[in-house]
């Protein structure tokens, strides 16, 4: 157990206590409680129409402070929690929220050193809570086709946890062909996908996937959770896969007046999930009648021709270029800030002094 004193800090601890530092992102809440996130720097202010807040007076602060600017209006000062983070950082493609990481996190049971396979990075905000999960000891292995995406989700990684994560590696490329040449066969334990395409890469999920390994996937509409499930049926190494979406709604509190909020995050995608089955073996037929597709319903929802499984024709839209080139200056600078926050403590806690005197 890591406690105060120890001489070593799990990777990303530092980042989450202690006073607040120079480079540090953090949420402040004014008194209508609406959030800003900025990042504090030495001799900035935060300027809104209700005043201005110096930096320099929550800087070295603990956080849970609450605060005045020069007009005496208040904040409330704190970290941003990893579901305020992933909403609020630097993207390029949209994020899964956190409603969603928390399901897979959980459903694909991530645990300490695991190895997980992931395709579709995105902007990072999935790397993160994966990170976490399997902490030092395992790693995710991301793979991304768009090379201003994978930098946009190093640096938005290396931002939360105030320096590179040793157990994340990013790999630009198609993960059917990238994957391949990286691992042994059976050699991951989880993989899990936010693709277009995901029926795509079936064999290749098979030949890497240890037995008893969970594959899941994260899509957006009714038609990929239909072809991915049959895809997953007929290839035969898997168990009988599990589909669901999960929503949330939030209630409203003020004295007797409990009720639900009118706004909620409703749909944003689909979970579905399977296992791997030993080598050799096939998967169980369960004592139910299964629907089957007529040829001409196969012919609908199976399009031979790739182009017809174009992005735009199932909702969703590629980032402009111009998006993708700011979110990659701000993620970037943003990685320097927190790096260099962390960089005395980082430095202190791993010198041979610190190890001596922790022994």
């Amino acid at each position: 157990m890591t406690t105060s004193g120890d001489s070593t800090q799990p990777i990303g601890a530092l980042a989450r206590r202690g006073p607040l530092r120079a480079g540090e992102r953090v949420q402040l809440t004014d008194e209508r409680g609406k959030l800003h996130t900025i990042t504090l720097l030495e001799g900035e202010s935060f300027h809104t129409q209700h005043g201005v807040l110096h930096h320099d007076e929550i800087i070295g602060g603990p956080e849970g402070v609450v605060i005045e600017n020069t007009h005496g209006f208040e904040y409330q000062v704190l970290r941003p929690l990893v579901s305020d983070y992933v909403l609020s950082m630097p993207r390029g493609a949209t994020v899964i929220y956190p409603k969603d990481t928390g399901q897979i996190v959980h459903m694909a049971d991530i645990f300490p050193g695991a190895k997980v396979l992931e395709a579709g990075v995105g902007s990072g905000g999935l790397s993160i809570s994966l990170l976490r999960a399997v902490g030092e000891e395992g790693h995710v292995f991301s793979y991304e086709r768009r090379a201003d995406f994978a930098e946009i989700a190093e640096a938005n990684v290396t931002t939360f946890f105030g320096q590179r994560h040793p157990a994340f590696s990013i790999t630009l490329g198609d993960v059917q062909e990238e994957a391949l040449k990286d691992h042994e066969p059976g050699s991951i334990d989880r993989v899990v996908l936010d693709m277009l395409a995901p029926w795509e890469v079936v064999d290749t999920v098979a030949t890497l996937l240890r037995p008893g390994g969970v594959w899941l996937n994260y899509v957006a509409t009714a038609t990929q959770l239909s072809r991915i499930h049959e895809a997953i049926r007929d290839d035969g190494r898997f168990t009988a896969a599990e589909a669901s979406e999960t929503m949330v709604r939030g209630w409203h509190l003020d004295g007797l007046a409990v009720r639900p909020q009118h706004r909620m995050v409703g749909h944003t995608g689909f979970l579905i999930m399977a296992r791997r089955l030993a080598l050799g073996q096939e998967g169980l037929e369960l004592r139910r009648r299964i629907k089957t597709f007529k040829q001409e319903d196969m012919d609908i929802w199976t399009p031979e021709e790739a182009e017809k499984w174009r992005p735009e024709e199932h909702g969703h839209r590629e980032p402009t270029t111009k998006r993708a080139k700011k979110a990659v200056r701000q993620s970037k600078a943003q990685a320097q800030r927190a790096t260099e926050s962390l960089a005395p403590d980082v430095t202190l806690q791993n010198s041979p002094l610190d190890d001596e005197q922790g022994a």
